[in-house]
């Protein structure tokens, strides 16, 4: 039985809020060895900012510090700490969620080891961090304050603890999970994947984010639409002003009941968004106003119901448009899948299914003897790792050549797709 790791083995240190104390732990890291455990939370579903409301840190000789980032404030610090530890390696779990707020700081570490991704790679059944910790560690930790609002103050004694511990096992874990992957032969493999995720600039901004309002499957009035959307990016306008979560002003249902049932008072306005929200003095005699004018608005005005797609189409609707590669698709995904089952990694790491989708849409370039070297030079191009290529390159160039397709799996069940790059399906 797992034992239970109730709090960091070194003790909750004392919150760092000022930059002499910030120096000195600079100082501390400096003095310590081997790679360094780095984690941030932030006030997501709280705040409309991705900032970071704690940093902490830990090194082995070098300490366990816990930063407070909103009292320390900008400063050449973050980029001291940064440059004092450029060549040791930096160890986070689910970098990706993390290195915008740490980026935004100044910590922008050279080297990565991410313990999800590299158990994900490694085949680990589950790979968040508290099944990790208990799986190979032997250590349950308590994760009760996961979702607080870290953008309060002063921080309380119990979410610092439950902080410190979430660095105070990376290390030990990061070890745990190198040898998972050395035993299975996939070290190689993840570290092409870390340093793809540092050079990665990051996901470009969404085209028409607010299509992704959520009841939207019901919406085909494009007057209606108008307001959803004039609606949403004044809510969202209002959420950046006053740093707080969009949904915390007025919730996507209440978005929808107004454009639907088109309130005629500020008072019928103020009931739905009241009901619904959290923010104090919403400017709704502004919206009410808004959804007055847009419905005023000619109907060249009005957006679409379905907007052009600056990428593929939805899968939905591959086997009328494009028969061809809705054939050369289904035996792809289903190539993909048997390789991920043989070598126990999921499919999505191990080749993107909106690569596989790119590379099966358009006819194959080129005769077929030459469709391997063809389908590796593509896959590259796209942003595949080396390995990913090396991997599943002859079966995706044999899958190219179906014109067939199989019945299932199809890849409108198939779980765990991805949304379409750029593709905006109000049916979804």
């Amino acid at each position: 039985m797992a034992t239970p790791l109730l709090a960091p083995r070194s003790g909750v240190p004392p919150l760092i809020e000022s930059a002499s104390a910030f120096e000195r732990a600079i100082e501390e890291l400096h003095q310590g060895n081997g790679p360094l455990a780095i984690d941030a939370e932030r006030a997501s579903g709280y705040r409309y900012s991705q900032r970071a409301y704690l940093i902490q840190i830990f090194r082995r000789g070098g300490g366990l510090h816990l930063i407070d980032p909103i009292a320390v404030g900008p400063t050449q610090l973050w980029k001291k700490l940064s440059e004092n530890l450029a060549d040791q390696e930096w160890i986070i779990h689910a970098s990706t969620q993390d290195l915008p707020c740490l980026r935004e700081v100044g910590l922008q570490p050279q080297l990565l080891f991410d313990t999800e991704l590299g158990a994900r790679i490694a085949g680990a059944p589950r790979v968040g961090l508290g099944s990790l910790a208990e799986s190979l560690l032997d250590l349950t930790l308590a994760k009760e304050h996961s979702a607080v609002d870290w953008s309060i103050r002063p921080l309380r004694s119990e979410w610092l603890n439950y902080a410190a511990l979430d660095v105070d096992i990376l290390v030990d874990l990061r070890d745990e999970v190198e040898k998972l992957l050395v035993e299975s032969g996939k070290l190689e493999w993840a570290l092409e994947d870390f340093a793809a995720i540092i050079k990665s600039p990051g996901s470009p901004p969404r085209k028409d984010p607010w299509r992704r309002t959520s009841g939207m499957h019901k919406i085909r009035d494009r007057q209606t639409l108008a307001i959803i959307k004039e609606l949403w990016e004044a809510r969202d306008a209002f959420a950046r002003e006053i740093d707080l979560s969009p949904g915390r002003i007025f919730n996507d249902e209440a978005l929808i009941t107004i454009a639907t049932k088109r309130p005629t008072t500020e008072a019928e306005m103020r009931k739905i968004i009241e009901r619904r929200g959290r923010s104090e003095n919403p400017p709704i005699a502004k919206w009410h106003a808004l959804t007055l004018e847009v419905a005023q608005w000619p109907v060249e005005r009005y957006p679409e119901v379905r907007t052009p797609s600056l990428g593929l189409p939805p899968i939905k609707t591959w086997r009328e448009k494009n028969p061809l590669g809705y054939a050369r698709l289904t035996h792809a995904r289903a190539a993909v899948l048997e390789i991920s089952g043989q070598l126990t990694i999921p499919a999505e790491n191990l080749i993107s299914p909106e690569l596989v989708r790119r590379l099966c849409w358009p006819a194959p370039d080129g005769a077929t003897t030459e469709l391997a070297p063809w389908v590796a030079a593509t896959l590259s191009e796209l942003g595949a790792r080396s390995w990913q290529i090396a991997l599943v390159t002859p079966a995706l160039a044999l899958a190219l050549l179906e014109t067939e397709a199989l019945v299932a799996p199809t890849p409108e069940a198939s779980e765990g797709e991805e949304a379409p790059a750029d593709t905006e399906d109000l049916e979804k």
